[in-house]
This record gives C-alpha cells, structure tokens and sequence, in this order.
C-alpha cells in the first residue's frame, strides 16, 4: 500500500490507457475519486432573522384577562377593545309572556309539574277516530304530541338533576299516552299513503272513475251538465 502513492506521483502524467487498473489501483484514476460538493438542510420556512419584527412568543395575543397585548402592533390595534358592560348598567329587557320556549314548561311556568298535573290525561286517541280527521288535524295533533313529549323530557331531566324522588311514575305514564296516540297517527298516514299509491297505480293502468258509473248517474250527470249549459247561455 506504501507503493501506491509513489506509483502515483511518478505516473501522473501518463495517459489513462498505461495506467493500471482501476480495481488495483483506484486512487490513481482521478474520475473515482469523488469532489468535495457543498450542501446545506433544505427548508421551506422562511429563516426568522429575515422578519425582525416577528413575534417569537407562543403566547402572543390579547389577554382579556391579564390586559396584555401583542408586542408587534397590527392593524386592528388603532381601534380600542370593547369593554363588557356591567350588570347596573345594563337596560331590562321586556320578555315575551307568549314566548315560544314556554311550551317546554306546564301552565303555571314552574321548572317541575306536580304528580296531579301529570296524571290528569285522558286515553289515546284510537285509529277509528284518527281516520276520520283532516290532513291539517293529523299534523297539528302531532305537532302538540311532540311539544308535550319534550314537555315531559324536560321536567324528567329537571327531576333527575335536583333528585325529587316523586312524580316519575305519572310522567312515564303521560308519555306512554302521547307515544301510543303518535303511533296511531302514523298507522292512518300509512293507510293513507297506501291507498294513494293504489289510486295512482290503478289511474296509470287506464281506470277512469266515469267508466264505472251507472246508467242513472250517466243521465243525472248529462241533465246536470246541460242545465248548467243552458244558465250560461
């Protein structure tokens, strides 16, 4: 290995086809030996002495609490903060005695109803009686069923917190009413809705109901029809 450097020095200025070769002598081919190349960490962060102004705290920011700002001033800082207002200063308010939140609550607007109030309730309303009401009466007894059912979860969730201890039993019962007469109106709008897809089923077929009428309600229909022609005329 001493010999190599000698080797070297005394070739250095043959030509590459009398030096030896390359897996005997590497370090005399100059295209083997690698340069020196100058490299640096790549980063796509700006460096944070080019923005001297910057704030390097974490911290940075209004504190409402300890009355501490930023360091480097922005452009919201012309403008003064608002200051909350305390509670002698500020003006009554008029609440609204027909308010809709108040149906959340009984009558007497108390946060808990009495085991009386919650046991005077009458039955369910059966399908029979349901299917002899109106589009408008179906949507308006659901909609007081579900206001009463978030009547009762309300008071059932004021009852668990402050521990009553009474008044559970004619709650559960009240709602076992409401859910039973909500299912029964959901029993009719299914009939209902059957029946419709039956109608428009049988219209696309051909069925007309004038194709089915009878003789006497042919003529009563014509006779119908040319007397109110002849009030026209």
């Amino acid at each position: 290995m001493q010999q190599v450097p000698r080797i070297a020095s005394r070739l250095r200025g043959l030509a590459m086809a009398e030096l030896p070769p390359t897996y005997l002598a590497p370090s005399l081919h100059p295209s083997v030996t690698l340069s020196a190349i100058q490299s640096s960490s790549f980063s796509s962060t700006a460096s944070v002495g080019a923005n001297p102004r910057r704030d390097k705290s974490k911290n940075r920011g209004v504190s409402a609490i300890n009355r501490t700002g930023p360091r480097t001033p922005f452009t919201v800082s012309r403008w003064p903060l608002p200051k909350p207002v305390s509670p002698e200063d500020m003006q009554p308010r008029e609440t609204n005695p027909n308010h809709g939140l108040w149906a959340f609550f009984p009558p007497n607007r108390e946060a808990l109803p009495t085991p009386a109030y919650d046991n005077a309730h009458g039955r369910p309303w059966t399908i029979q009686e349901l299917r002899e009401k109106s589009w408008e009466d179906l949507h308006g007894l659901w909609h007081v069923c579900v206001r009463e059912r978030n009547r009762i979860v309300t008071s059932d969730f004021e009852r668990e917190r402050i521990q009553a201890g009474y008044g559970q039993y004619e709650s559960q019962e009240r709602d076992r009413v409401i859910r039973s007469t909500m299912k029964n109106i959901k029993h009719v709008l299914r009939e209902r809705w059957y029946a419709w897809e039956d109608a428009s089923r049988m219209y696309k077929r051909g069925y007309r109901p004038e194709n089915f009428y009878g003789l006497d309600d042919v003529e009563v229909e014509q006779e119908s029809n040319g007397v109110a022609q002849g009030k026209e005329q």
